[in-house]
């Protein structure tokens, strides 16, 4: 555990240690493993594209998001701020964003190329720095810094509330009830630190399984 704790973060190979540890811990998470098999490394580069992605994902599926993105990136070819800014209104709605998601992601591009925010510097802070930075930028929400921390920093104990599908997951599986409350999931999650990002993965990884979800993942 103490060499554990001085680590931050997980990769493709200490993920799978990782989600070991949990099935020592508890013999849900090991009967899903020995039922799905191990959650894959999603990734995705940390950067001005993935918080587009991510801001698209907000509240739709990730089909319908994924798709609203390759319609942007074939028409930018690459996805970058300044090409974001030199959209008009038609051209984002011709890729499918609606107005508020539209906003959100000028407001970001124009946060960037001002030089207000540096995402490599971000990048590089402490969890609790990093989440105030972008909580700043409108249209960014705790959701949306945690699946970036999840999926592109990789940090290893980040648990998102406010994701549909993990609290769906975790009823499914039992290990909430639908009557509880965010206060009593939060500290019923509370027993899977410093690994709470594992344990997100592996219930997110099971209900795309048992869903028969397909997704486009990694960017």
């Amino acid at each position: 555990m103490g060499e554990d704790l001085l680590q931050d973060t997980y990769n493709g190979e200490s993920l799978r240690l990782y989600c070991d540890k949990l099935a020592k811990r508890d013999k849900r998470i090991k009967g899903i493993l020995g039922e799905i098999g191990y959650p894959p490394f999603w990734h995705r580069d940390p950067g001005f594209k993935s918080l587009v992605m991510i801001i698209l994902e907000q509240q739709v599926s990730l089909a319908s998001a994924f798709s609203t993105y390759q319609k942007l990136e074939t028409l930018l070819k690459e996805i970058s701020p300044g090409r974001v800014l030199g959209m008009s209104d038609a051209q984002f709605k011709s890729c499918g964003f609606s107005r508020q998601k539209m906003s959100y992601v000028r407001g970001l591009a124009e946060e960037l190329e001002a030089g207000r925010l540096d995402l490599d510097t971000l990048n590089n802070l402490d969890i609790t720095s990093l989440r105030k930075e972008l909580l700043n930028i409108k249209g960014i929400g705790n959701w949306t810094v945690d699946v970036y921390l999840l999926s592109c920093l990789h940090k290893l104990d980040v648990f998102p509330i406010g994701d549909l599908a993990l609290i769906k997951s975790m009823i499914q599986a039992g290990f909430i009830k639908d009557s509880d409350s965010k206060e009593s999931i939060q500290r019923r999650v509370m027993r899977y630190k410093p690994y709470r990002s594992i344990f997100t993965i592996i219930l997110w990884f099971r209900y795309i399984k048992v869903n028969n979800i397909k997704i486009q993942f990694d960017l």
